[in-house]
């Protein structure tokens, strides 16, 4: 016999499943836009953009997020007069255009200056987001210290109630650059950069909820020597696997991207693995992290920005057909000769298509470019152009429809705006049959 928490989850899948109406066809119609592929029926197809206009001191964002039936949220920070919020909002139908934003914060509960896009996670009509504190005994001497912290919404984003704290170690430190991804099950895992042990480098921290968000398990750390802000990156599996991947230092100042991964719900982690071996010396922290995702195959995808041996800037993908024990050769995203590539994020759907956005920065312009796999990796879309006015910090998620959302923020002197931009991809036998997507 099904559980009542059960019997509303399948009434709800039953309920999507009748009100799905084709986004694909929706956004078709809106803007048929073929992009990277040569017919229509196999390129990826852009749908609508919508902009909203920020007038305030600082944005700081966004982070998306697309369910299955289209709805897109998307939450951000901004700043006037020395006052941070962190803000969500949702689209009232598939595709957007965002609705109201509503405070995540209380307004006793100061956000840290250099609060990262937030991470966050949707679960039916629960939000959840994590975002980081201001130390409340924050000090002269402690200027970065802040209190990892985790909001919740049981109406849909509609209102949000006082954060619970996610660190557990009590000390005036920095807990951030973390991220948060939810399992199949509902667990909500968490993991981000800690200097709690005092050590010259800070170590990467996880912690995670089974309760939807009501209380955080204790906290561990899975590896030292981390790149001090190099933001963490989390992926769970169709089968429950948890990964996590951060920039870890290595002797003579080597950084590279590495993974961990748990197969037992995040109790226990298995030692790091190097992705690229990149061979990147480095005396500082880069501030680039890496993006993950799984697809139902259980290939883990991880994308990372470089310099490698012989510093030149690149943004690679490599994949891990056995648990992230090991990686494929790695495979070059970028080809502009003429630009800074910067930021990639990527996301997955489960039939292993991929789309990955970042910035191309020049000397007088910052673009947002996207490419797209749809055979698991084995080759890329030429990256093209999305944004128009300058264009900064690209974010991207996917629904199991191959319905894209990417959101990024643009400055427009004298105000700022969020830019929210869907993006769908050709029917999956589609796809299969134009490319060999059941290969390798």
């Amino acid at each position: 016999m099904l559980s009542g928490h059960e019997l509303m989850q399948e009434r709800e899948h039953s309920s999507m499943q009748r009100r799905t109406v084709g986004l694909a066809v929706v956004l078709s119609l809106l803007l048929p836009l073929p992009i990277g592929a040569e017919t229509s029926e196999s390129a990826a197809v852009l749908g609508p953009k919508w902009m909203t206009v920020h007038q305030v001191k600082s944005l700081v964002g966004p982070s998306v997020r697309i369910d299955e039936q289209g709805t897109v949220s998307a939450a951000w920070v901004e700043e006037e007069k020395d006052t941070r919020t962190v803000l969500f909002a949702k689209s009232d139908k598939p595709g957007g255009p965002l609705g109201a934003a509503v405070p995540v914060n209380q307004p006793s509960e100061a956000v840290y200056y250099r609060q990262e896009s937030p991470a966050f996670t949707v679960q039916g009509n629960d939000v959840f987001v994590a975002w980081s504190l201001t130390h409340p005994k924050l000090t002269p001497d402690t200027p970065f210290a802040g209190e990892l912290r985790l909001s919740m919404s049981r109406d849909g984003g509609q209102t949000f109630a006082p954060s619970i704290l996610v660190n557990d170690d009590g000390q005036v430190i920095q807990h951030t650059f973390d991220s948060m991804q939810s399992a199949p099950n509902g667990t909500l895992h968490l993991a981000w950069i800690d200097g709690r042990e005092g050590k010259k480098e800070p170590g990467t921290f996880v912690a995670r909820s089974v309760d939807h968000g009501q209380t955080v398990t204790k906290n561990f750390k899975i590896d030292d020597g981390t790149c001090v802000c190099c933001r963490t990156a989390v992926a769970t599996s169709a089968d429950g696997i948890v990964y996590v991947a951060w920039r870890k230092i290595f002797e003579g100042n080597i950084r590279e991207t590495v993974v961990a991964q748990s197969v037992d719900g995040g109790e226990t982690f298995s030692p790091s693995v190097v992705v690229g071996h990149d061979r990147w010396v480095y005396p500082a922290c880069p501030h680039r992290p890496a993006s993950l995702g799984v697809d139902r195959s259980g290939r883990l995808y991880v994308v990372w920005y470089t310099e490698g041996a012989d510093e030149t800037p690149a943004l690679y993908l490599a994949y891990s057909d056995d648990q992230g024990k090991s990686f494929s050769p790695r495979q070059q995203l970028n080809r502009s000769r003429g630009t800074f590539p910067d930021h990639p994020q990527m996301a997955v759907d489960p039939a292993g298509r991929i789309v990955v956005v970042w910035e191309e920065q020049s000397p007088v312009r910052r673009e947002v470019v996207v490419s797209y796999s749809l055979n698991r990796g084995r080759s890329f879309t030429q990256p093209i152009k999305v944004n128009e006015k300058n264009g900064q910090t690209p974010t991207v998620a996917v629904n199991q429809h191959g319905t894209v959302v990417m959101g990024w923020k643009e400055h427009a002197m004298p105000a700022h705006r969020l830019v929210i931009q869907m993006m769908q991809f050709p029917d999956a036998s589609i796809a299969a049959g134009k490319t060999g997507d059941d290969g390798p």
